[in-house]
């Protein structure tokens, strides 16, 4: 049977997503390394309790996806990635897990005009390698359920369509702000409808943020009356204002709260 949350924030939330009453000692910070896995840079967050010793345990995996025109720092230098995740450790709100923060539109990288065609379906493709090459680098589980996946606007759309096209491979999936359907054509989203049906036998949590005056509202109004249809539970948060990086860290701390590794 159908079940959807439907949250409304009427409250501007700090972006440490702390709480004050919280008096437990400040842990050892996590530290962010730059990369470059299967040719594609990346910023990688590493928490404090992280080792590669031989037979150190292997730890939960966040991929989390940029917007257009941005680039591999943005979670760190715009959305506060680090200063996000120690907080949250520190309340014990999550596990510690490593984020890999890939610039998911690498084909792209010398201006905006061509950076506009990075949702043709090359990244999607593309991701599985990316995927084993994370894996084959960092001591980060390949079970499923250690998995999650998340990105904001075009990163929502990569993380949409990389979900469904890897169907059964991430447990967690977070749409910030997404863009939804395709504009360029490519054999991976010809049955796009199908494989979201076939991914959600095996997703822990599908989660879709968006603010009330965000120019992709609409879409994202059709795209979760297409879930609804089909009888697809996620859990929706709907915020005051746009596109905007106060929205998009904010979406980060509530959909990692529900990431139950």
């Amino acid at each position: 049977m159908k079940r959807f949350l439907y949250l409304t924030a009427v409250m501007v939330l700090t972006i440490s997503c702390q709480h004050s009453a919280d008096s437990r000692p400040a842990p050892q910070a996590g530290r962010v390394e730059r990369d470059t896995l299967a040719g594609v840079p990346c910023c990688v967050y590493l928490p404090a309790g992280y080792s590669q010793v031989a037979g150190a345990q292997k730890f939960p995996v966040l991929y989390l996806q940029h917007g257009m025109y941005g680039n591999e720092d943005d979670w760190t230098s715009k959305g506060r990635l680090v200063e996000i995740m120690d907080s949250l450790l520190q309340a014990g709100e999550v596990k510690e897990m490593v984020v890999i923060m890939p610039d998911n539109c690498p084909s792209y990288p010398t201006s905006e005009e061509e950076r506009a065609h990075a949702m043709n379906g090359e990244w999607i493709a593309r991701f599985v390698d990316f995927m084993a090459a994370s894996e084959a680098r960092y001591a980060i589980s390949s079970a499923p359920s250690q998995r999650a996946i998340a990105g904001l606007s075009m990163g929502g759309f990569h993380t949409m369509h990389v979900s469904h096209h890897l169907a059964g491979e991430f447990a967690y999936v977070g749409l910030f702000s997404a863009a939804i359907l395709p504009v360029e054509a490519h054999p991976i989203y010809d049955n796009w409808e199908q494989e979201v049906r076939e991914q959600m036998q095996s997703t822990r949590l599908y989660w879709i943020g968006i603010g009330r005056e965000d120019f992709l509202y609409d879409f994202n109004t059709e795209y979760r009356r297409w879930l609804e249809q089909n009888d697809i539970e996620y859990t929706y948060y709907e915020s005051l204002g746009g596109h905007t990086w106060d929205n998009w860290q904010k979406y980060l701390c509530r959909f990692l709260k529900k990431v139950t590794f």
